[in-house]
């Protein structure tokens, strides 16, 4: 399969069978983040465009009926947001596995209406913010285009109020962050998310993960926020369709069961 990997374990999602909707030849992203598991953006774009063929992605959804899985994750080997038939997707899994359908997204193009839109059709969107100001923002999501934080936030904030699904925040606390939690405490506050998940590089990164102890820190700032953390999460175990297809995706992930897949 190149469109349906997994299932994954994941520490959020449960048995995550992902959707790939992206080219899958290297990463396809609006970012360049220093801690990604996949390497450097080799494909730096925001502009969005159609990369599969949704008659392509309902062949591989009838091949993966019955697999056992939780949610089903658009995710994969990039910023799921750019793939222009995003929404018709999200109807298409939800339609033909009866599944819940996440998508994971680094939230750069969340200020676009189409995107908003299109990502109020899932059950749960995972947004990520991994920093408090325009500073830290370039230094570890480093953008390719002229991307703004506050845009950013400003367009998750508008997401949140006009939907009524399950809307999470994840954080990625990395050495360079990890003396601001409270200004990322009092971000998170503003957006009011259903869960913050307050995550750290356990897989393998070109970025220094922190320490139990230093996470659990960090969760003090969160005191009145429900929290979640990736130290204390257990994965499931899973058995993926594809091996190779899933490792593409998330490297390490079925070779190293204690380590956490997104």
């Amino acid at each position: 399969m190149s469109i349906v990997y997994g299932p994954v374990p994941s520490w959020r999602l449960g048995r995550s069978l992902g959707i790939d909707l992206l080219p899958g030849q290297g990463k396809t992203c609006c970012f360049d983040c220093i801690y990604c598991q996949l390497g450097v953006t080799t494909n730096p774009t925001v502009e969005r465009a159609e990369f599969v063929k949704l008659d392509d992605l309902t062949r591989e959804l009838a091949a993966a009926k019955g697999v056992p899985a939780d949610h089903v994750t658009f995710s994969g080997t990039g910023e799921p947001t750019l793939a222009a038939n995003l929404g018709c997707a999200i109807d298409k899994a939800r339609r033909e596995l009866g599944l819940p359908v996440a998508v994971l997204t680094n939230s750069a193009l969340m200020p676009r209406e189409d995107v908003r839109h299109e990502l109020s059709k899932a059950d749960v969107v995972v947004a990520k913010l991994d920093a408090p100001d325009e500073r830290l923002f370039r230094l570890i999501n480093r953008p390719v285009a002229d991307l703004s934080l506050e845009e950013i936030v400003d367009g998750i904030r508008l997401f949140r109020s006009q939907w009524s699904g399950r809307l999470a925040l994840q954080m990625m606390f990395l050495t360079a962050t990890k003396s601001v939690a409270d200004e990322m405490a009092a971000l998170a506050a503003g957006l009011s998310p259903d869960e913050v998940q307050i995550n750290t590089p356990l897989r393998p990164s070109a970025a220094a993960s922190l320490s139990r102890q230093e996470i659990a820190v960090i969760c003090e700032s969160f005191k009145g926020l429900p929290v979640r953390s990736v130290h204390d999460a257990v994965p499931p175990v899973v058995t993926p369709l594809d091996v190779e297809a899933t490792l593409r995706r998330r490297p390490g992930s079925l070779r190293e069961r204690e380590a956490f897949p997104d």
